[in-house]
């Protein structure tokens, strides 16, 4: 009986060290997260927020290397975002040595796409880096929420 006990509190201690591994740090550098939140929240498409080594991922698989690329290729699939708002509470942001951040969120976003207006939610997952006049995205991809499918619940 005692090695059944001693078993099952090894178990529980494992169980509740790999719990508290796994949770995101949301609390160090407060003022680098204040600064990613404005930057996602101010948001308009046409005020570039990317750094000079940009690269994005597009919603066909496709790789734009660089801002101007990834405009051209918007053009080409007669695609135009009009806005794009980082839904509250579907924020996840991961800093790195404060000067790196990894974002996760749930964005709704306005776009035309063959002259049709669409609303749509998209996940994104965005890679920033701290440089001397501030922060800047180095890479992005977004992936539709199929709502039909996977409802978004608030929360």
């Amino acid at each position: 009986m005692k090695t059944l006990t001693v078993a099952l509190i090894l178990i529980a201690s494992f169980c509740s060290y790999t719990a508290a591994e796994a949770q995101i740090d949301t609390t160090s550098y407060p003022t680098e997260r204040q600064q990613i939140r404005a930057l996602m929240r101010q948001r308009r498409p046409s005020e570039p927020i990317d750094c000079s080594d940009f690269i994005a991922v597009g919603p066909k698989g496709d790789i734009s290397f660089s801002h101007k690329e990834w405009l051209a290729v918007q053009a080409k699939e007669k695609l135009v975002f009009k806005s794009v708002r980082a839904l509250p509470g579907h924020e996840f942001i991961r800093i790195y040595d404060g000067t790196m951040a990894v974002v996760n969120f749930l964005a709704e976003v306005q776009l035309v796409v063959d002259d049709r207006d669409l609303a749509i939610k998209v996940r994104r997952l965005e890679v920033y880096h701290k440089e001397p006049t501030g922060w800047c995205r180095v890479a992005g991809q977004g992936t539709e929420v199929d709502e039909k499918l996977f409802p978004v619940k608030s929360n």
